[in-house]
This record gives structure tokens, C-alpha cells and sequence, in this order.
């Protein structure tokens, strides 16, 4: 495991196209998942989020030979975020929106499971680091099946609220692909936010404006 570990850490410093996951493809996937599972505590911000797409391509790939495969690693990824684990569950919760982003069979099956962790009579997640993570997931998941993450819009603005700069943010880059007016008031007040967040998308890091994400997000509904 450890040098398989510190080969795919070293994969991860150059992937930077979905074509460069294609050599984990060729390994044995249980020992893939073990290692970028671990590196989801990497100490290098752009390795955790590199390996949280990996993830994503390697359990797809699973998902496409024998689904129940796949079933259990998403049933892992859950357990990990359940107080009883005795974990925290760090990554999961992005893990979990990359996967389902990737296999639309996933992403019928999960998709209320990830949004549930929004929702606070629900399995609503407490800590603010593992919230940025969901809404990370939220937002990739919505990027490519807004249609199932849309009717859970308005469980999104406690975030648009947020004195968390990254979470505010993050809430905007998430409400962001489903166009829904339960959110356009608060995006239109954050159109003047002053504060940027660093946010993973397409394999890179992006220093984003929260004023032109929501911008962005109005235009959208063609209210701008």
C-alpha cells in the first residue's frame, strides 16, 4: 500500500485532464480506493481534491463492471460521516458528489442521501469544515444533474447567510447551475460581496469572487 501510495500521490501532482486518472484504472481497485482514500488527508490542498477526483473516475469504473461494488464503497463513504463510525469523515462528503457526478445510476440511488446532510431536521452535518465539503459535492453534483439536486434549492440559503466567507461562497457555487428563485434574492444581495474562496474545479484551484459568482448565478435566471 505505501508504495502504491506515494506512486499515486506523484500521479496526482501532473493529473490535470480526466486522461491522466486512466493508469489508476489499470491497477487493482481496492488498493487504489485505500490510497486515495488516505490522501484525502494530504497534507497539499490541490493532492486531497486531485484524489477526490480519482476517486470519483475509480469508483465509476467499478460501478460499470459490477455495481454493488460501488454500492459499498458509497455505504463506506456514508458510515464515515455517521457519528457511530467514530470518525469525521473528511472528504466524503465531496467524495460522494464526485462519484454520483460521474454515474447518473449513483446519483438516483444517493443524491437525497448527500443533500440530507444540508438539512437540519435531517442528517444535517454540524461541523463548518465538513460543510464546505458538502457543498462542494452539492455543487459538482448539481453542475451535471441539477434536476436532482434542485428541489433541495432552499436548504442552500442558511449558507448564503453565513458569516463563513467559505461557506457563503461555496452556497453561492452551489445554488449557482440550478437556477431556482428560492435563491435569487439572497445572490442578488452577494453580488456586492467583496471576499473571494478558493474553489476545485476542472482539476485546478480557482480563486473565485463570491460578487461574480453570484453575478453569474443571477444572470442565469436572466434577472441581470
Amino acid at each position: 500500500m505505501r508504495p502504491m501510495k506515494k506512486e499515486i500521490r506523484e500521479q496526482l501532482f501532473k493529473a490535470d485532464t480526466p486522461e491522466a486518472f486512466q493508469s489508476f484504472l489499470e491497477l487493482p481497485a481496492s488498493s487504489v480506493i485505500g490510497a486515495l482514500f488516505s490522501l484525502f488527508l494530504d497534507k497539499e490542498e490541490l493532492i486531497r481534491w486531485r484524489a477526490i477526483s480519482a476517486f470519483g473516475i475509480t469508483v465509476n469504473h467499478m460501478a460499470e463492471k459490477k455495481m454493488e461494488s460501488a454500492r459499498v464503497i458509497m455505504r463506506r463513504l456514508m458510515w464515515s460521516l455517521n457519528d457511530e463510525s467514530g470518525g469525521i469523515g473528511w472528504g466524503s462528503p465531496e467524495a460522494m458528489g464526485e462519484i454520483m457526478a460521474r454515474n447518473r445510476t449513483l446519483a438516483k440511488e444517493y443524491h437525497r442521501i448527500l443533500l440530507s446532510y444540508a438539512i437540519e431536521n435531517q442528517n444535517y452535518l454540524e461541523l463548518e469544515m465538513l460543510q464546505r465539503g458538502l457543498l462542494w459535492g452539492i455543487g459538482r453534483l448539481g453542475r451535471q444533474y441539477p434536476e436532482l439536486v434542485k428541489p433541495s434549492a432552499v436548504h442552500l440559503n442558511p449558507f448564503l447567510l453565513s458569516k463563513d466567507v467559505c461557506l457563503r461562497g461555496l452556497g453561492v457555487w452551489a445554488a449557482l447551475p440550478l437556477k431556482d428563485e428560492v435563491n435569487l434574492s439572497l445572490l442578488m444581495g452577494l453580488t456586492q460581496d467583496p471576499a473571494s474562496i478558493s474553489v476545485y474545479d476542472e482539476f485546478i484551484l480557482k480563486n473565485l469572487s463570491i460578487a461574480g459568482l453570484a453575478e453569474h448565478a443571477v444572470k442565469s435566471q436572466g434577472k441581470l
